[in-house]
């Protein structure tokens, strides 16, 4: 599926939102274990649409391969019916590119990480796109925060194995429960203005800000509570990398986390590809070899 020194566009589908970026992995990529050398591809700039607008990410996807000259989309999901809707539109031609070749992670493309779980036929890619994305940038133990719609918190061991971890609420999920399921809390959208600034009483002092504070507690209190235990397992402490939409809101100034990488998932993706890039280009060289 590659072309030495490709041109391809990484699209990340997921529930709330979409990610996505031109990426070039030029001739001669060494895959996993080379990605931290000059020819192991280059993720441009982000954007990001909401991904109940299916066309803005048609739109979006086409300015992005118009801008790299690409010719190939790759599509990871955890929103199927989004990214099957999409992979259908691109075809169609409605991105306006000739020649479109789309490619779907898990269909198409694998996801090269190893892992101990006990059935993994219904782990989200982006569990698996954000663990290879985290081993491949640092090459060491991380445990992988994403909050986003849902949160999660995951542990990749030294050698780049998956173990799986904790699946939880996210916080507007959280927010939208306690609206729908009692007869007098009202709806909050969580944001930074309706928290307690560093130095003032920790107390919400009305409704909006006692379930600001409660829902980010929650989360925060999650997460310190699983990263000591996946510390304690370990017998170190590993990586922490946090990422998702509302990774900024949580863990800009926390303790723990130590890089937050909004482009987690397409650095994933990136490193699959490279692999699956340096597999075919091998393949390639021994039916050339045979022939010969």
């Amino acid at each position: 599926m590659h072309d030495d020194g490709s041109n391809i566009v990484l699209v990340s589908v997921g529930n709330t939102r979409t990610r996505l970026a031109g990426a070039h992995v030029p001739a001669g990529a060494s895959g996993l274990l080379g990605v931290r050398t000059a020819g192991s591809g280059e993720l441009q700039p982000s954007r990001v649409v909401a991904s109940a607008d299916l066309d803005s990410v048609v739109a979006a996807v086409g300015e992005a391969a118009r801008d790299e000259g690409a010719s190939r989309v790759l599509i990871a999901s955890v929103n199927d019916p989004v990214a099957a809707r999409l992979e259908r539109a691109l075809l169609a031609g409605e991105a306006s590119i000739d020649g479109l070749v789309v490619g779907r992670f898990g269909r198409d493309i694998p996801i090269p990480i190893a892992s101990t779980l006990t059935d993994n036929s219904t782990v989200g890619q982006d569990r698996l796109l954000n663990a290879l994305g985290a081993y491949w940038r640092s090459r060491q133990a991380c445990i992988v925060i994403d909050a986003g719609t849902a949160v999660t918190v995951d542990f990749v061991d030294g050698e780049g194995t998956f173990h799986g971890g904790a699946i939880a609420p996210g916080l507007r999920m959280m927010a939208d429960a306690l609206h729908e399921k009692t007869a007098a809390l009202p709806r909050v959208e969580v944001s930074p203005a309706l928290l307690r600034p560093a130095g003032e009483p920790p107390f919400g002092r009305n409704t909006p800000e006692a379930i600001s504070l409660g829902v980010t507690s929650m989360v925060l209190g999650l997460v310190h509570l699983l990263i000591d235990r996946y510390a304690d397992f370990y017998e170190a402490y590993p990586r922490v990398i946090a990422t998702g939409g509302d990774a900024p809101l949580l863990f800009e100034n926390d303790a723990l986390v130590e890089h937050i990488v909004p482009d987690l998932t397409l650095l994933g993706m990136l490193a699959a590809w490279t692999v699956a890039a340096a597999d075919d280009s091998d393949d390639d060289d021994d039916a050339t070899t045979e022939g010969d």
